[in-house]
């Protein structure tokens, strides 16, 4: 690998986490040696790059850097197409807009021998034929979320008993056939999953709820750990 490549890699790897990545990680990764990643990291501050770290505890990029953009390789250029690709499939209109536009976008500005991979990629997300219809906005759905707003819904569940809920939205699940809205339900006083097409009405509100999206998912995923970690401790009971 060449030396600007390299150092590419290690800005690269250092922005996927904000944990610190040892140089053990990066040089593993890179199929390099230790001594060469101290090296490299060493140039990389030299350029003021903002890295912070020592050898031994691992190395963190800080916030406000950032490289040319679309710098790509043919595998970032193909995984980018993929997944937009999938959300095309399987997203809304609004998304399967987006992620049109977005293909279009990476093909016009990537260099001309990567653009095959835009034109004639190899990977093909499969269409999805069975998605459930949604019975709201979900464009304003996504925007509830982004500005931390409550949505009052009338939702009808399995057994096609109906009822009212003001939630507070997080997060969308897009699954093959369906999509969940995941909120905490001020009814039950607790994050609950709700159907798209289950969903009758939907009501986008102006007031904010008290909590941070970002807050509300880091939240779900301890409770959805958890509940999982007490479904395998049953499991093993039963078992044993």
């Amino acid at each position: 690998m060449r030396r600007a490549d390299r150092l590419f890699q290690i800005i690269q790897i250092l922005r996927r986490t904000t944990r610190p990545v040892t140089a053990d990680a990066i040089a593993e990764e890179l199929e390099t040696s230790k001594r060469t990643v101290y090296r490299d990291i060493a140039d990389l501050v030299g350029q003021r790059a903002p890295i912070r770290g020592e050898a031994g505890v691992g190395y963190i990029l800080e916030d406000g850097y950032d490289l040319p953009p679309l710098m790509l390789t043919p595998e970032e250029v193909e995984a980018a197409v993929l997944g937009a690709q999938m959300v095309a499939a399987r997203g809304d209109p609004a998304l399967r807009r987006a992620a049109e536009d977005l293909i279009a976008k990476i093909g016009a500005v990537i260099p001309e021998q990567l653009r095959p991979l835009v034109v004639e990629p190899a990977t093909r997300a499969a269409p999805s034929w069975k998605a459930a219809p949604d019975n709201l906005d979900m464009a304003e759905l996504r925007a509830a979320i982004r500005h931390g707003r409550k949505v009052a819904l009338t939702y009808r569940d399995e057994q096609d008993r109906e009822s009212g809920r003001t939630v507070w939205p997080f997060a969308i699940g897009y699954y093959e056939t369906t999509r969940l809205v995941m909120a905490w339900c001020e009814l039950r006083g607790d994050f609950r999953s709700f159907r798209t097409d289950r969903i009758t009405t939907a009501r986008f509100l102006d007031e904010r709820y008290p909590d941070r999206p970002a807050s509300l998912r880091a939240r779900w995923r301890r409770h959805q750990q958890e509940h999982w970690e007490r479904m395998d401790k049953a499991r093993k009971a039963a078992a044993g």
